[in-house]
């Protein structure tokens, strides 16, 4: 235990990600408990700020998920509070999470994305933006919410999508391979290939016992390898990230594919359950979990 002992987790909130985070931030609370720490778990509500101020934690660890507490929104309370936090702060948050801000950034410092539009819902609904195929995502949510695949004209027509997500992103499809790569501080980890059990890495591979297997080393040439962590890097720094992050990308590594790479998206408060990746990418370079979330607790500050 270093300079901080008290230590507020907050979980939960009001996202579309409430569970996972629930699950996150007890997994994290536990691990913080067994490294020494004094550990108040807080399920996030809007009136968060009275429940801090009355509480005055030395720091907090931000376990929450999706919009509202991973995209600057919780971040600005913490900093007008002068409370120390873990993870990204205010803008590096905003970014990474609006998936086209966070291409627009990519784009400049040379990391290959997909070809992606913005749209509301109507639009969507009228026909192919996009020939297929491609894929449509709410362009400020996590986890896989909201996500739907379109292989042929006809699949457009068996989607509804809703209001409640706002804008949407519709993003040209990249087969092949999931992989993943987390930054700790200013080392890039080892690189993970996600084979869901299902064809895609929806929710339910993400988060349900079995959903997916994760291959550590991923078994990918040894230069696409170096890649995914460089760019891993590259984004961290570029989006102006601190702590944990991690960073997603399609490897078309097909018979006859194209052999492109390309990232996804960065998340900036990666999940930190059970099936999570980040915990695993942390135990590949010897990393326990209580000492994986002590770092990121020490490494709390405002003006992130």
């Amino acid at each position: 235990m270093g300079k901080y002992k008290n230590i507020a987790v907050l979980m939960g909130g009001w996202s579309a990600e409430r569970e996972v985070s629930l699950a996150s931030g007890k997994a994290c609370a536990a691990g913080l408990e067994a490294a020494g720490y004094s550990v108040t778990p807080i399920d996030a509500t809007p009136q968060l700020a009275p429940v801090l101020e009355e509480l005055g934690p030395d720091a907090v660890f931000n376990a929450l998920h999706g919009r509202w507490g991973e995209d600057g929104c919780v971040q600005g309370i913490l900093e007008v509070l002068r409370i120390p936090y873990s993870h990204s702060g205010v803008l590096a948050s905003a970014l990474a999470m609006h998936k086209e801000r966070a291409k627009d950034i990519f784009r400049q410092h040379k990391i290959p994305v997909a070809r992606a539009k913005l749209a509301d819902a109507r639009t969507i609904a009228k026909g192919d933006i996009m020939d297929p195929p491609y894929v449509i995502k709410p362009v400020t949510e996590g986890s896989s919410v909201g996500i739907h695949i379109i292989h042929s004209p006809g699949d457009l027509k068996t989607i509804e999508l809703g209001d409640e997500y706002g804008q949407w992103m519709v993003e040209r499809y990249v087969h092949g391979r999931e992989l993943t790569c987390a930054v700790m501080g200013e080392t890039a980890l080892g690189v993970i290939d996600i084979v869901p059990a299902t064809k895609f890495y929806d929710y339910e591979a993400k988060y349900a016992p079995g959903g997916s297997r994760h291959i550590l080393p991923a078994e990918i040439p040894d230069d696409v390898y170096r890649k995914v962590q460089a760019w891993s890097l590259t984004a961290h720094r570029a989006l102006g990230c601190r702590g944990i992050s991690r960073a997603d990308f399609r490897y078309d590594d097909r018979r006859g594919g194209t052999g492109e790479l390309i990232i996804l998206e960065v998340n900036t408060q990666p999940g930190m359950t059970e099936t999570s990746l980040v915990p695993e990418l942390a135990a590949h370079a010897g990393h326990s979990f209580d000492e994986l979330v002590g770092w990121i607790i020490e490494d709390a500050s405002c003006e992130r």
